[in-house]
């Protein structure tokens, strides 16, 4: 499996309660619904926690973390699956209506995605 991994951060003008709310209660219904024509095997969606409690692991570290607001997780089968998006005109489409709904919650110049592949240490 290939996966892309999105770190999101929210336009500017949304508050993260209201990007999130938008993120999983608007775009995730989309994704769905359009995940066969991308041929997308999962999708994940992983909301910025904020706990105090959580500063000190974070410290211990001596880093401080990215300000993402979350990041997304899509899977594919192989690359040339997500190659094969772009040959179809659903494909296409469907490309086309994520990439303009992201536009309305998405500050896209600053939100960088990256391809990777999974190795699986721990299971549940």
């Amino acid at each position: 499996m290939i996966k892309i991994l999105f770190c999101l951060r929210r336009l500017p003008s949304l508050s993260h309660a209201a990007f999130s709310r938008y993120w999983l209660e608007k775009h995730a219904p989309l994704v769905r619904t359009l995940a066969g024509e991308l041929r997308i095997q999962r999708y994940v969606q992983s909301h910025t926690l904020s706990d105090e409690r959580l500063t000190p692991l974070i410290h211990a570290r001596s880093a401080e973390p990215e300000p993402y607001d979350g990041v997304a997780e899509l899977w594919w089968r192989s690359v040339d699956d997500i190659m094969a998006v772009g040959q179809t005109q659903a494909g296409l489409a469907a490309s086309r209506a994520l990439l303009e709904d992201e536009r309305s919650f998405i500050d896209l110049a600053r939100s960088p995605l990256f391809f990777a592949q999974e190795h699986e240490i721990i299971a549940t």
